[in-house]
């Protein structure tokens, strides 16, 4: 550079003209950059010496020449303008050069699918924090004793929804999010959903007795009025109700009297339905739920979630769509009864006795028992509101994990939502000060949620993945569920999308309990048989999962075998809950704070999101199997409904392509240059698009809004392919091969799409089928 400088000066000081030629060589890793200048004279031309070559060669001789007075001819004139341009370039190379390595993008370092261990060191405009030091952080912003003033503010003895006191508690949301520097908004909707008669309760009557008026309900039931002859049902169970058609025992037209517990409300009636029932009644057992004779139970039957009267679409104020219902609704009347009142009915029953371990009163009833039962419901439309608080990524903002709880409950529900939303302010408030006060800068957005209308079937949530749904398909890449956190001590579970099972067990290992992790407390030997369950239809977090295609997870300490005993209940208050906890409620809230916590700061730490494609690839293996076996069976034994014609080589090679596109992007990760954040950004897209494909896009979400083919209900599922494929071999009437044909090829090419989906590029997926 000194060498170009007197160059350049002695141009314009008059000296003997000289040319510049100059070189720019660019590491293509941003690392080493130079600018290599080589000067030479135009004397050295005209002298004779060897051009430029012998200019740089260090061993040639070379000849002084005399300086010479430089006058302003044309050609002069003309390289003082090439010189003055050459400076102007090499001065703004020089700084392209220094401002790209000072702006260098974050370096991806390569990852597996499944990770284990810690993601090295980052430097770059999102700089990666160490995870140990992430997970010190955490533990050290959330304490048990934060929690006791938390519950304090966020309890109320009344917040149904759309009330004046699930409003209260919305603001106070929304206030604790301010205060933390998050940007807020509201989402409003208008839902339908069922109360109490105007008289303010239902009716039934046994044997023409007196009329009973239990104060509880179920929203979402048929109204009428039904006579029929009382039918004792267990749990109203899908092999409960098999058992009795078994027995030689006509459902049709009966009132099935069932307990509560092992399945939700919705099924129960439903099962019901299917075998032709005219009414369900449910009741509180002493033997799961001993909470007295009195205690009404609350509820709905919505065989699916959000409102009913919007299937598939939002309740926004200004849709203006024809009346139109959700085909979960149900067609008969269902009612909840207390203890005595069914103890009541109990012992008046006849006809046959029970079955071996179902308990009840000996006898299942007979037609002489018979029963009116009346509902009358009332339709009526709420303002509800969801409100929401994000923290945003510094890499991919657009990119962003959802965290939820539910805010109403029928009567105090502190275990129901108080403790979820508590639990939700409080992480909310541990990251944003990690992040404004200690430097971590999460990779993703963190979007926080406190839903309404949860005990109507978590329609504030299932309104929200409505209205917003081509957005959040794309760019929400996981769910985590705070309801229902904290009912026992004794257990821990977790339901949760095949994808997040890596991550869980890594957290299950991290997260400390007074006594070891959660893992060595809860999870020892196999973890997955002793942590793991289905996800079940009434949480928040299936919806996520089998309507919209986000990977998502539901966790919380329980009680042991049995469901908490308060839920639906006007009971469910603080008091009750330390008793089932041992007083241990803010110890246990603290450690669900950092479960959810390591999970959510796992998500938008890392390079690549930590989900496990070869999960889903054991399971697919396995339905193909069963159903392989089955269609076999059928066309043994029923060949005239399934053709030999009919081969299981297209389902076997949509599920042998989707295995072969997991080790493909397992492969595609080790072996590519992730020094690129684009790299990164592409891989997790490829990995968002697993779950999302999974979802049947030949059925509508109106009439199947669960449509996931793996966890989802209904006909898209394998599940149903199977079923109906025993339904053919036992040659049922409802069986129906034609149909059962469309099924197999429809669910066929969704595994084949999702194979080609997760291959990324067009060229190269795999077409062999």
């Amino acid at each position: 550079m000194d060498q170009a400088r007197s160059t350049i000066s002695k141009i314009f000081n008059g000296e003997p003209h000289s040319y510049t030629r100059f070189n720019l060589t660019q590491n293509m890793e941003g690392d080493n950059s130079q600018v290599e200048m080589k000067l030479a004279s135009d004397v050295d031309e005209e002298v004779g010496g060897n051009g430029v070559g012998e200019h740089l060669n260090h061993n040639s001789t070379r000849k002084p020449y005399v300086a010479q007075k430089l006058g302003r001819t044309p050609k002069n004139l003309c390289f003082m303008a090439a010189a003055i341009l050459l400076i102007f370039i090499i001065g703004y190379l020089i700084g392209y050069l220094v401002h790209r390595k000072k702006d260098a993008a974050p370096i991806c370092s390569a990852s597996m699918v499944r990770v284990k261990g810690p993601i090295p060191h980052e430097t770059g405009a999102a700089a990666l924090m160490d995870w140990d030091d992430v997970k010190n952080l955490l533990a050290q912003k959330v304490s048990a004793d934060k929690f006791e003033s938390v519950f304090n503010e966020l309890s109320l003895n009344e917040h149904r929804a759309g009330s004046s006191g699930d409003e209260f508690l919305a603001n106070k949301v929304v206030k604790k999010f301010k205060e933390y520097g998050m940007m807020t908004w509201t989402d409003e909707h208008f839902v339908k959903v069922q109360d109490p008669p105007a008289t303010g309760s239902n009716r039934f009557s046994f044997k023409n007795g007196s009329d009973e008026r239990p104060e509880g309900f179920l929203s979402y039931s048929a109204n009428g009025v039904v006579t029929g002859a009382v039918l004792y049902g267990f749990y109203g169970q899908e092999n409960d109700l098999k058992l009795l058609r078994d027995k030689s025992i006509n459902l049709t037209g009966r009132v099935l009297l069932v307990r509560a517990g092992r399945i939700s409300f919705a099924e129960k009636v439903a099962n019901a339905a299917k075998m032709g029932a005219s009414a369900v009644l449910i009741y509180p057992d002493p033997e799961d739920y001993p909470i007295g004779d009195n205690t009404p139970l609350f509820g709905h039957v919505h065989m699916g979630s959000g409102d009913p009267y919007t299937p598939g679409f939002p309740s926004f104020n200004h849709t203006q769509f024809p009346p139109v219902q959700s085909s979960g609704l149900p067609k008969i009347l269902a009612q909840t009864i207390t203890a005595g009142m069914a103890t009541n009915i109990l012992r008046q029953l006849g006809g046959q006795n029970v079955p071996d371990g179902w308990g009840g009163l000996n006898k299942l009833g007979d037609l002489s028992d018979v029963i009116t039962v009346e509902v009358r419901n009332v339709l009526t439309e709420k303002k509800i509101n969801n409100v929401f608080g994000v923290i945003k990524g510094f890499v991919d903002a657009d990119r962003y994990v959802v965290i939820g709880a539910q805010r109403d409950a029928w009567g105090p529900g502190f275990a129901t939502s108080t403790v979820g939303t508590s639990v939700l302010v409080e992480l909310a408030r541990s990251i944003s000060d990690m992040v404004k006060n200690d430097g971590f800068k999460p990779r993703r957005s963190i979007v926080f949620a406190s839903w309404s209308a949860g005990e109507y079937g978590s329609v504030g949530a299932t309104e929200w993945l409505e209205g917003y749904l081509s957005s959040l398909s794309m760019k929400a890449f996981a769910y985590i569920d705070l309801d229902g956190v904290v009912t026992g001590q004794k257990g821990f579970k977790v339901a949760a999308s095949p994808l997040m099972h890596s991550l869980i067990e890594s957290t299950l290992t991290e997260v400390k309990t007074k006594t070891g992790t959660l893992s060595s407390q809860y999870a020892r030997g196999n973890w997955e048989s002793n942590v793991l369950e289905p996800l079940k239809l009434d949480s928040a977090a299936y919806p996520f999962l089998a309507f919209t295609g986000i990977p998502s997870v539901s966790f919380g300490f329980t009680a042991g075998n049995s469901d908490y005993q308060f839920f639906g209940t006007k009971l469910d208050t603080r008091d009750r809950l330390n008793i089932a906890t041992g007083n241990q409620v803010p110890q246990l809230a603290k450690t669900s704070t950092q479960f959810a916590g390591h999970m959510v700061l796992r998500l938008v730490h890392d390079h690549l999101l930590r989900m496990d494609l070869m999960k889903y690839d054991k399971i697919i293996r396995t339905h193909v199997a069963q159903i392989n076996g089955k269609v076999k069976a059928v066309q043994r034994m029923q060949p005239q409904l399934l053709p030999k014609a009919l081969t299981m080589q297209w389902l076997m090679s949509a599920s042998g392509s989707y295995s072969r596109a997991s080790r493909q992007l397992a492969s595609d990760i080790q072996n590519s240059d992730l020094e690129d954040i684009e790299m990164c950004r592409v891989i997790n897209d490829r990995i968002m698009t697993v779950e999302r494909n999974f979802l049947s896009p030949y059925v509508s979400p109106r009439e199947s809004p669960f449509r996931h083919i793996l966890l989802g209900s209904g006909p898209p599922t394998l599940k149903a392919l199977s079923n109906h494929l025993e339904a053919l071999r036992t040659d049922h009437p409802d069986a129906d091969a034609d149909l059962f044909r469309n099924q197999f090829a429809l669910a066929t090419w969704t595994i084949q799409g999702c194979a080609n989906s997760l291959a990324g590029d067009i060229w190269a997926m795999d077409n062999a089928i």
